[in-house]
């Protein structure tokens, strides 16, 4: 699959797509379902098919301040968008320009651009210009420019529709578990293994040292996790996602202590899933009742992550 520049013409082997539009953070069970028709009409059209993307996110553009609130990196977004089918990934730059493109400008981008044949969004799908833009007007300047518009439906899950805000409030709550049924998997922070002060080492626990970086944050404490390196190799561990209340000085890390592990990860690029929550951050008296905590945390972590657990 390729990352294609939204603001240069794509290749022409990818000219002529089936587009699916949106934000896509997160690529949960309602995008995946635009995705997916996107997908499948340019497969029984002879088509390829493009997700288009933005980035940074429209809200970020809007509210630079807003706490960090992203489920997904470009990166991590391109390889969920290519095991769905798609054949490239667009993205577009979101600055003050494509801020003040109108409904219609936006939409004869996509057709300079992309050559779309077709474009498939969501039902709440807004664009343009002060969000001038729905649906309706996607569908109406597609009859205009030579591209069928289409909107796929919600989807709904126990009687509530899935959302990128409905998966981040689980994950603020501390319910893993829910946000991972919205998106089909567990919630996976990407990031570089930095070295730390090896804390963890003296205490018998040795632990993967990552940043949370744009990550929204879920809520501080303790998680059974599991980690893919970048080889493919799959860890279980428990892990520590907050500031470390019993150390000095607070430093917000996840920190991964994976079982049955002996290796140097500094460097490297790790992805580690919160499969479970087990409790909030405590501050202790004595390391001694720290290590006894973290010995319990391991073995309740290790039982979770046991097939059946």
């Amino acid at each position: 699959m390729q990352r294609l520049d939204g603001g240069s013409a794509v290749p022409p082997p990818l000219r002529g797509a089936i587009v699916a539009l949106g934000n896509f953070d997160g690529f949960h069970l309602g995008h995946q379902a635009v995705v997916g028709r996107a997908v499948a009409r340019a497969r029984a059209e002879g088509r390829p098919a493009i997700v288009a993307t933005f980035d940074p996110h429209p809200r970020r553009f809007f509210q630079p301040d807003a706490p960090p609130f992203r489920l997904t990196t470009l990166d991590q977004r391109e390889r969920l968008f290519a095991a769905a089918g798609a054949d490239g990934m667009l993205v577009f730059h979101f600055d003050a320009t494509l801020a003040r493109l109108t409904a219609r400008q936006f939409a004869e981008q996509l057709v300079d651009t992309v050559g779309a044949a077709g474009v498939v969004t969501g039902e709440d799908f807004t664009f343009g210009k002060g969000r001038e833009g729905s649906v309706a007007t996607l569908a109406t300047l597609g009859e205009e420019l030579g591209f069928a518009a289409e909107a796929v439906g919600a989807v709904a899950l126990d009687g509530q529709i899935v959302s990128s805000s409905r998966i981040r409030d689980d994950l603020k709550a501390g319910n893993p578990r829910g946000a991972a049924t919205l998106l089909t998997r567990p919630f996976v922070i990407a990031a570089e293994v930095e070295a730390g002060a090896k804390l963890g080492r003296q205490l018998g626990y040795p632990t993967a040292n990552m940043r949370l970086g744009k990550y929204l944050r879920p809520k501080y404490g303790i998680y059974a996790v599991r980690g893919r390196l970048p080889d493919g190799r799959l860890l279980d561990g428990v892990a520590n996602l907050g500031i470390r209340p019993s150390f000095d000085p607070p430093i917000e890390l996840l920190e991964s202590f994976f079982f049955d592990f002996s290796g140097d990860l500094y460097g490297q690029t790790l992805e580690v899933g919160l499969i479970d929550y087990l409790r909030p951050e405590a501050k202790f008296d004595s390391l001694e009742a720290l290590t006894a905590q973290m010995d319990e945390d391991a073995a309740r972590a290790r039982a979770l992550l046991t097939p059946g657990g």
